[in-house]
Order: structure tokens, then C-alpha cells, then sequence
């Protein structure tokens, strides 16, 4: 090599160096027969949590109808699911590690994995305490899902009004690689959800590419999709889908009202996409979850069979 090239090469090489590694999630890539999991998230049962909550104050109920977590792995148990989704919103106020601790005793015992669990944490706050609340929140919830033996902890974008979205977003990047990283210490996945400001697979992908993690994904939402077609939405985001939140209607841009969604549609794209995982039925109707739930999992469990 003469010492021009020599010199050339030297300094493409030391551009390459400098460069930023590429910074992009991609598809998770799974191949081979999908693997569907059934499972059941807590929120479907919002109204009936009773106690002193990390979110809130439960309402009176029928006492043969009130729930806590372990009363709710018991039903999940009792209605054949192999999963469930345990929101953090309905632990107890006065949380232990005991607690936790117990929590996965019992769903050992029961036969029933912890899917996950799921936070309401908000990272489009400006720079400051409120942010940095929320990304300690986020930590705390990812050292209690080790605890409780779950792989997966949902998160979301959150909403402000004091950014616009787009300098909200960069915030939500940088706090998502930080929780993401913090999280995979511990062999967890975050799964951001299409949630709040996140109405669409274009925005989604967006926040996405722009995130360097090999332990973020997406929590896939099938109802909260806003756009004319819903379904192409949640094809193009299946692929990166580390849990799905199953949900019994969608509501389409432009409309005033839900219609119900077709859960063999649904569940035919995420076969297509090779999906290996627990998909959670989060029910969200107006009806009593106590008499709406059990069809509704028995519906999916004859999907997942199919």
C-alpha cells in the first residue's frame, strides 16, 4: 500500500470509528411455529380491587366479588390461564418485598406464571424532579418485577403540555434507553405501549428506531390504535411485540363510537408474525368482567388452538 492510499484508508477508518453506532431496534426476529400464551390482566378487574392501592382507593363491592392478587391468580388458575398480568396499580399501598415475595409463592403453586406487570409512569415531563420521579418510579417497578420473577414491565410515553411532542419525544428516547439498560441488568424486558400520545405504528416506529436496547419492545395494545385501520397498525408493530394486551373492541379515527374487534383477525397476524409469547386479555367493556371475561378467554383459548 503507498502512502497515499495508506493515509486514505487511515483516515476512512478513523471515521468509521467516530461515526455513532447505529442506533435502531429492529424486529425480534422469531421464526418458527407461533406460540400462543393466554393470559389475564388485573385492570380487567379494575373496579373490584378493594384496599388501600398503589393507585388510588377502591370502591365498595359485593364482598364475594372483591379481589386482590391473590384472589385474582386464583382466577386466572380457575379459568385456565397460563398467565397473569399483575398492574401495579392494585397492590397494596403499604407494598413489601414479603409481599412480593408471596405474590410469586402463590402463583408457583397455582400454576399460573406472572406475565407481567404494568406501570402508568409518564417520561414526557420536562427536565427536573417530576421526570426523574418518573424514571426512579420506572426503576423501582423493574426491581420488583425481579423480584416477583417477570420478565416483562410495561411503560408508557405519557403526555405534556408543557413541550411539544417533539422535544417531548426526546425525552422519552433518552429515558427509555436508561430504563431499558437498567432493566436488562436484570434480564427484563420494558414493553412500551401505544398509549397517550402514541396513536399511531408511524409514531411508535419513530420512538423506536431512535432507541439502542436489546430490552426494549413493544407492549402492543390492540384497542388503542387510533387511526382509519387499526389492524395495519398492529401488523406493522407485531413484529416487535414482547407482550400483547388483548382487547374486545377498537375504535377507529374519526369515530364517536367502539365497535367490536374481530380476535380472529387479530390473532391471524400475530400467527403470520411468528409471535411467541403471552397475549393478556385486557378487558375494557362496560360490563360486569365477573360474566364478560370467562367467554372471552374461552373464545381466545379456541383461537390460539386453531
Amino acid at each position: 500500500m503507498n502512502t497515499t492510499n495508506r493515509r486514505q484508508f487511515l483516515q476512512s477508518t478513523a471515521l468509521l470509528l467516530a461515526a455513532p453506532a447505529a442506533r435502531a431496534i429492529e424486529p425480534l426476529g422469531r421464526t418458527g411455529k407461533a406460540r400462543l400464551l393466554l393470559s389475564l390482566a388485573a385492570y380487567s378487574f379494575r373496579e373490584f380491587f378493594t384496599g388501600e392501592l398503589q393507585r388510588g382507593t377502591s370502591k365498595v363491592v359485593p364482598a364475594d366479588q372483591a379481589m386482590d392478587m391473590f384472589k385474582f391468580i386464583n382466577y386466572c388458575a380457575e379459568h385456565g390461564c397460563d398467565g397473569a398480568e399483575l398492574t401495579s396499580y392494585f397492590f397494596p399501598k403499604a407494598l413489601t418485598t414479603d409481599y412480593l415475595v408471596q405474590i410469586r409463592r402463590h402463583a408457583f403453586v397455582k400454576g399460573v406464571a406472572i406475565s407481567g406487570t404494568a406501570i402508568g409512569n409518564n417520561f414526557s415531563h420536562p427536565k427536573g424532579e417530576k421526570r426523574e420521579a418518573e424514571i426512579a418510579l420506572t426503576k423501582h417497578w423493574i426491581d420488583r418485577a425481579a423480584v416477583m420473577g417477570t420478565s416483562h414491565v410495561r411503560v408508557f410515553a405519557g403526555q405534556t403540555k408543557e413541550l411539544a411532542r417533539e422535544e417531548a419525544d426526546k425525552l422519552v428516547v433518552a429515558a427509555l434507553e436508561e430504563c431499558s439498560d437498567y432493566a436488562g441488568q436484570k434480564g427484563i424486558f420494558l414493553g412500551i405501549e401505544n398509549h397517550d400520545a402514541i396513536g399511531s405504528a408511524e409514531h411508535l416506529l419513530k420512538l423506536l428506531k431512535q432507541v439502542n436496547s436489546r430490552w426494549l419492545g413493544v407492549n402492543l395494545d390492540s384497542g388503542n390504535f387510533r387511526t382509519e385501520n387499526p389492524y395495519d397498525d398492529f401488523e406493522k408493530i407485531a413484529p416487535y411485540a414482547v407482550n400483547v394486551q388483548m382487547k374486545t373492541e377498537i375504535h377507529r379515527l374519526g369515530t364517536k363510537e367502539s365497535e367490536p374487534a374481530d380476535l380472529a383477525r387479530k390473532v391471524k397476524i400475530l400467527r403470520d408474525a411468528h409471535y411467541q409469547g403471552y397475549i393478556a386479555l385486557e378487558f375494557e367493556a362496560k360490563a360486569n368482567p365477573y360474566e364478560a371475561v370467562p367467554p372471552v378467554l374461552k373464545r381466545m383459548k379456541e383461537l390460539f388452538a386453531a
